[in-house]
């Protein structure tokens, strides 16, 4: 059965997160929430508050999941967007160190809304590759990746693409917003268990 974590910071996108935790467990794919401390914070809890004060409780804490993994790496890590969720993600570094990993090992690294050019940006993995974000937000790399010389650096070669729900490119899976959260949840689960069970789901839950 694939792994897969799910990194909520303070801050996170509800729709984005819960959204796709719900259809990969309907898929039975094992979905693992990990809580990330605020930025400017050394407290864990493992309750999280989203963007529109939903609080969640997640699955494990941060420094709980990384004893547990023990230097290795889940099948898939997904990082939902939302503001100032997407900033907290991209302050740790275990993240940064944790995507990269995965990247170069060919595993499947998934991002929505900010976190594709707040998160992902700065470690690289698009460089080279076709990728989107919410609107406008590729506009700001310069900021998000620290400077105009390395935003060029690590986004060598890259391509945003704009008005789709998401893009695929390798073992990149980058997702536009909120309103496509659906469409992104269920590529996801075609990637992770088959296309047979993404149909079974997708006509089961009355989907457009």
């Amino acid at each position: 059965m694939a792994q897969v974590a799910v990194f909520l910071a303070p801050g996170f996108e509800e729709i984005e997160a819960l959204t796709v935790v719900d259809y990969l467990r309907r898929a039975n794919v094992n979905v693992i929430t990990v809580a990330v401390p605020a930025a400017d914070s050394t407290e864990e809890l493992e309750s999280v508050t989203g963007s529109h004060k939903i609080t969640v409780i997640a699955d494990t804490k941060l420094s709980d999941f990384i004893e547990k993994m023990d230097g290795n790496e889940p099948d898939a890590v997904y990082l939902p967007g939302g503001m100032p969720g997407a900033s907290n993600l991209a302050a740790n570094q275990y993240l940064f160190q944790l995507i990269t990993k995965m990247d170069r090992g060919g595993k499947l690294v998934a991002a929505m809304c900010a976190s594709p050019a707040v998160v992902l940006a700065r470690t690289g993995i698009l460089s080279n590759r076709k990728w989107t974000c919410y609107p406008g937000m590729n506009n700001n790399l310069a900021e998000y990746c620290g400077s105009v010389d390395w935003a060029k650096e690590v986004m060598e070669n890259s391509e945003h693409i704009e008005d789709v729900p998401f893009v695929l490119d390798n073992n990149v899976l980058t997702g536009r917003g909120p309103g496509t959260a659906e469409q992104f949840a269920m590529k996801f689960v075609e990637l992770l268990a088959g296309a047979e069970t993404a149909v079974r789901i997708h006509d089961g839950s009355c989907q457009r």
